[in-house]
């Protein structure tokens, strides 16, 4: 008998690669392969602490961390230094030792994507949008309004509106699409490629892709021995109070785990829930402001206290 396959699974260090992956470490692991899940120090203590008890000792995957190359003292909501970290410093080092353990094993390793299909097809036009003098090859600004057409069946882009934009920061921006352009590399070297797809609904930017398998949808499992991969604690309180909502009555406010306002901004968006005046559930993160915490409008809480719901995190799974 051989020895047990073993599967060492890297995500990016953001919650919507971390996720999908995980689910997909739990499909592989219920094959009986062993897996290994190696995360950046910071992100791999937002994971221990978000998770239950008791669900590390149920799980059957392994998990591990690494140095994400900042300094002990950086601060991680600093999107243009985690970027930059991602894309000057973990890509190098994992890419060495991946082709090093890769080679000396005779294995494979396999890029994933965890969005659709379409962005690994824009991602590969990228030279064409340069060469055609669309957008900068810098940091991906536009130089044109245009309409990009990647292919027939797929919906046309504005060239101010494409994905690694970040317009109020453009140093942000270029760390980004210096990841963009890294993807178009690996896609070049890669014998597979991953994707969170369903090749039925998204078969025109999957025919664009040599060598991708669609693998979707990834979905949540409930079985309680499985991470879930949150960085927060999920606050399932917020079921039962949707459970007493008309249906489709209430407005569901959340940005993702990326997203930081400043206090101002904070208090504008949530003076505009107030003024729509419908029940609304809105996730807001500890860390959703670059305050150290976010402080509602004076008296905010009380008046929408009989149709509002605010949780820290949100089990979109389960609504």
């Amino acid at each position: 008998m051989g020895r047990r396959p073993h599967v060492l699974i890297i995500p990016l260090p953001a919650q919507g690669h971390v996720a999908p992956l995980m689910k997909l470490a739990h499909r592989i692991s219920d094959h009986g392969i062993k897996v290994t899940f190696v995360n950046s120090d910071f992100i791999h203590a937002k994971l221990l602490a978000a998770l239950p008890h008791e669900a590390e000792a149920r799980s059957g995957i392994g998990l591990a961390s690494i140095p994400d190359g900042l300094d002990p003292g950086d601060d991680r909501k600093n999107m243009l230094k985690l970027t930059e970290s991602i894309s000057r410093v973990m890509p190098g080092h994992l890419k060495d030792l991946i082709e090093k353990v890769a080679e000396k094993m005779g294995i494979e390793g396999v890029p994933f994507c965890p969005m659709g299909a379409g962005i690994w097809a824009l991602a590969l036009h990228i030279p064409k949008l340069i060469e055609a003098g669309i957008v900068n090859s810098t940091d991906g600004s536009p130089l044109n309004d245009e309409l990009i057409c990647v292919s027939k069946g797929i919906p046309v882009l504005s060239s101010n509106s494409l994905p690694w934009q970040w317009p109020i920061d453009l140093k942000i921006q270029e760390s980004v699409f210096r990841l963009y352009l890294t993807s178009i590399q690996i896609m070049d070297s890669s014998k597979w490629l991953l994707c969170n797809c369903v090749y039925e609904l998204d078969s025109s930017a999957c025919d664009l892709i040599p060598n991708l398998l669609p693998i979707g949808p990834l979905l949540a499992s409930s079985d309680p021995g499985h991470y879930a991969a949150n960085f927060w604690p999920e606050d399932s309180t917020c079921i039962g109070w949707l459970d007493k909502q008309p249906a489709g009555s209430v407005i569901y406010v959340a940005f993702g785990s990326f997203t930081i306002l400043t206090q101002h901004q904070f208090n504008e968006l949530a003076l505009g829930i107030e003024l729509v005046g419908r029940p609304f559930l809105w996730v807001v993160r500890s860390d959703f402001t670059d305050e150290s915490a976010a402080e509602y409008p004076d008296g905010f809480i009380e008046r929408v206290a009989d149709h509002g719901k605010i949780v820290s995190w949100a089990p979109k799974k389960r609504f």
